[in-house]
């Protein structure tokens, strides 16, 4: 049963928090960046020809989100996922769960993917802000989803100027005020 969804635009933090969850509470996850992956080796694709397949295709993307989707839902499912979109499709689905958006500014997700995976801001910048374009036009059309409405989500956490401690004590906190984390 899904207890917390995470969600944020790459370079946010989501993955650390998720590890810090799965660490704290002993719970399972799902990453929806790894249901992408897993498929692009099914199909024998790296990840960059994969990714045009979605773009040039997309039943691959419905198909994959049906996938996120039905594995949230499954018995025995996982405690949090982690995708951009978990929230709003927890919240589509009436998951009764706590639906987190972690809010970064596009120049600090920049620096960011620098330390993470090396680079120049002005680059990883450039990336990030193609990529949020690229994402948001993929988003509208596939569902009308304006990536800045964050009314799906229960609980936004400017994590611009917090290291992932202080963000994981906030999410903590909103998960006991919830009486999740005594679960």
């Amino acid at each position: 049963m899904v207890h917390v969804t995470i969600s944020g635009q790459p370079g946010s933090g989501t993955s650390t928090i998720v590890k810090m969850l799965e660490e704290h509470f002993s719970w399972t996850s799902l990453n929806g960046g790894q249901v992408f992956r897993d498929e692009a080796e099914k199909r024998g694709l790296d990840l960059a020809t994969f990714g045009k397949l979605c773009a040039d295709d997309l039943s691959v993307d419905r198909m994959l989100d049906s996938e996120l989707k039905s594995r949230m839902i499954a018995p025995g499912g996982p405690q949090i996922v982690e995708s951009r979109l978990a929230g709003k499709w927890a919240h589509d689905l009436g998951i009764d769960c706590v639906r987190i958006w972690i809010e970064v500014t596009l120049e600090e997700r920049a620096k960011r993917i620098v330390s993470r995976e090396g680079g120049t801001v002005e680059q990883r910048l450039n990336e990030a802000k193609t990529r949020t374009e690229m994402d948001q036009a993929r988003f509208s059309e596939l569902y009308g989803i304006d990536m800045a409405d964050l009314q799906p989500y229960s609980n936004v956490i400017q994590g611009d100027n917090l290291d992932p401690e202080s963000v994981f004590s906030e999410v903590i906190s909103i998960l006991e005020e919830r009486g999740i984390a005594n679960v």
